[in-house]
Protein backbone atom coordinates (compact mmCIF):
# COMPACT_ATOMS: atom_id res chain seq x y z
CA UNK A 1 0.00 0.00 0.00
CA UNK A 2 1.37 3.75 -1.05
CA UNK A 3 2.16 5.52 2.09
CA UNK A 4 -0.43 8.22 0.99
CA UNK A 5 -3.17 5.77 1.16
CA UNK A 6 -1.87 4.44 4.75
CA UNK A 7 -2.08 8.28 6.08
CA UNK A 8 -5.43 9.06 4.10
CA UNK A 9 -6.84 5.65 6.16
CA UNK A 10 -4.84 7.04 9.56
CA UNK A 11 -6.13 10.46 9.69
CA UNK A 12 -9.41 9.20 8.91
CA UNK A 13 -9.40 6.83 11.48
CA UNK A 14 -8.44 9.71 14.05
CA UNK A 15 -11.13 11.89 12.88
CA UNK A 16 -13.64 9.50 12.82
CA UNK A 17 -12.44 7.94 16.58
CA UNK A 18 -12.94 11.79 17.47
CA UNK A 19 -16.74 11.84 16.03
CA UNK A 20 -17.00 8.26 17.93
CA UNK A 21 -16.54 10.16 21.16
CA UNK A 22 -18.39 12.90 20.13
CA UNK A 23 -21.45 10.70 19.29
CA UNK A 24 -20.92 9.27 22.79
CA UNK A 25 -20.94 12.68 24.76
CA UNK A 26 -23.75 13.83 23.18
CA UNK A 27 -25.77 10.38 24.03
CA UNK A 28 -24.40 10.03 27.71
CA UNK A 29 -25.64 14.56 27.64
CA UNK A 30 -28.64 14.27 25.86
CA UNK A 31 -27.34 17.00 23.93
CA UNK A 32 -27.42 17.39 20.34
CA UNK A 33 -26.66 20.65 18.77
CA UNK A 34 -23.16 19.32 17.46
CA UNK A 35 -25.06 16.59 15.38
CA UNK A 36 -23.96 18.49 12.50
CA UNK A 37 -20.40 18.53 13.26
CA UNK A 38 -20.39 14.23 14.50
CA UNK A 39 -22.03 14.05 11.27
CA UNK A 40 -19.34 15.77 8.98
CA UNK A 41 -16.59 14.42 10.49
CA UNK A 42 -17.72 11.24 10.14
CA UNK A 43 -18.13 11.72 6.41
CA UNK A 44 -15.35 14.28 5.49
CA UNK A 45 -13.17 13.20 8.02
CA UNK A 46 -13.48 9.24 7.66
CA UNK A 47 -15.72 7.86 4.82
CA UNK A 48 -14.27 10.41 1.96
CA UNK A 49 -10.45 9.56 3.48
CA UNK A 50 -10.79 6.47 3.34
CA UNK A 51 -12.28 6.49 -0.14
CA UNK A 52 -9.41 8.79 -1.33
CA UNK A 53 -6.81 6.05 0.53
CA UNK A 54 -8.74 3.24 -1.38
CA UNK A 55 -8.98 5.18 -4.71
CA UNK A 56 -4.43 5.42 -4.26
CA UNK A 57 -3.97 2.02 -3.23
CA UNK A 58 -5.69 0.59 -5.94
CA UNK A 59 -3.55 2.95 -8.33
CA UNK A 60 -0.62 2.36 -6.74
CA UNK A 61 1.11 2.20 -10.07
CA UNK A 62 -0.17 4.91 -11.81
CA UNK A 63 -1.11 7.58 -9.44
CA UNK A 64 0.65 11.31 -9.36
CA UNK A 65 2.47 11.53 -6.15
CA UNK A 66 2.18 15.24 -5.97
CA UNK A 67 -1.54 15.45 -6.56
CA UNK A 68 -2.40 12.52 -3.96
CA UNK A 69 -0.07 14.22 -1.17
CA UNK A 70 -1.63 17.48 -2.58
CA UNK A 71 -5.03 15.58 -2.12
CA UNK A 72 -4.12 14.45 1.59
CA UNK A 73 -3.02 17.91 2.77
CA UNK A 74 -5.96 19.46 1.14
CA UNK A 75 -8.54 17.28 2.73
CA UNK A 76 -6.61 16.94 5.80
CA UNK A 77 -6.79 21.18 6.34
CA UNK A 78 -10.04 21.22 5.06
CA UNK A 79 -11.67 19.09 8.04
CA UNK A 80 -8.96 20.70 10.31
CA UNK A 81 -10.64 23.95 9.58
CA UNK A 82 -14.21 23.29 8.88
CA UNK A 83 -14.94 21.18 11.56
CA UNK A 84 -14.11 22.92 14.70
CA UNK A 85 -15.47 26.32 13.58
CA UNK A 86 -18.46 23.93 12.55
CA UNK A 87 -18.70 23.36 16.41
CA UNK A 88 -18.16 26.80 17.65
CA UNK A 89 -20.49 28.57 15.34
CA UNK A 90 -23.40 25.73 16.20
CA UNK A 91 -23.05 26.28 20.56
CA UNK A 92 -22.69 30.41 19.63
CA UNK A 93 -24.52 31.25 16.67
CA UNK A 94 -21.67 33.50 16.33
CA UNK A 95 -22.20 34.77 12.61
CA UNK A 96 -19.20 36.14 12.12
CA UNK A 97 -17.84 32.55 12.04
CA UNK A 98 -19.41 32.06 8.43
CA UNK A 99 -16.22 33.47 6.17
CA UNK A 100 -13.84 31.56 8.46
CA UNK A 101 -16.46 28.47 8.20
CA UNK A 102 -16.36 28.40 3.94
CA UNK A 103 -12.72 29.33 3.75
CA UNK A 104 -12.73 25.50 5.44
CA UNK A 105 -15.09 24.59 3.15
CA UNK A 106 -13.42 25.95 0.33
CA UNK A 107 -10.41 23.94 1.49
CA UNK A 108 -12.57 20.90 1.40
CA UNK A 109 -13.80 21.52 -2.02
CA UNK A 110 -10.66 21.86 -3.53
CA UNK A 111 -9.49 18.64 -2.15
CA UNK A 112 -12.17 17.20 -4.09
CA UNK A 113 -11.48 18.81 -7.19
CA UNK A 114 -7.64 17.19 -6.63
CA UNK A 115 -9.42 14.06 -6.32
CA UNK A 116 -10.87 14.29 -9.54
CA UNK A 117 -8.24 15.58 -11.39
CA UNK A 118 -6.54 12.44 -10.27
CA UNK A 119 -9.60 10.24 -11.00
CA UNK A 120 -9.62 11.68 -14.73
CA UNK A 121 -5.85 11.12 -14.75
CA UNK A 122 -6.23 7.45 -14.42
CA UNK A 123 -9.25 7.20 -16.42
CA UNK A 124 -7.64 8.72 -19.44
CA UNK A 125 -4.32 7.23 -18.94
CA UNK A 126 -2.87 4.99 -21.74
CA UNK A 127 -3.50 1.17 -20.98
CA UNK A 128 -1.01 -1.45 -22.00
CA UNK A 129 -2.26 -3.83 -24.61
CA UNK A 130 -4.09 -6.12 -23.20
CA UNK A 131 -5.22 -8.58 -25.62
CA UNK A 132 -2.58 -11.21 -24.98
CA UNK A 133 -4.35 -11.90 -21.57
CA UNK A 134 -7.27 -12.45 -23.64
CA UNK A 135 -5.77 -15.71 -25.81
CA UNK A 136 -5.37 -17.31 -22.71
CA UNK A 137 -7.29 -20.64 -23.12
CA UNK A 138 -9.30 -21.13 -19.71
CA UNK A 139 -9.53 -24.76 -20.49
CA UNK A 140 -6.19 -24.87 -20.93
CA UNK A 141 -5.40 -23.40 -17.54
CA UNK A 142 -7.74 -25.47 -15.35
CA UNK A 143 -6.31 -28.76 -17.04
CA UNK A 144 -2.74 -27.19 -15.37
Amino acid sequence: MPRVSAAFFVTGGLFVLIGMFGGMWMGMNEDFRLMPVHAHLNLVGWVTMALYGGFYALTAKTYSKRLAWTNYALSTLGVIVMIPLLAVFLLTQNKALAPFMGLGELITAASLVTFLISGFRELFRRRENVSAAADVDPVRLAAE
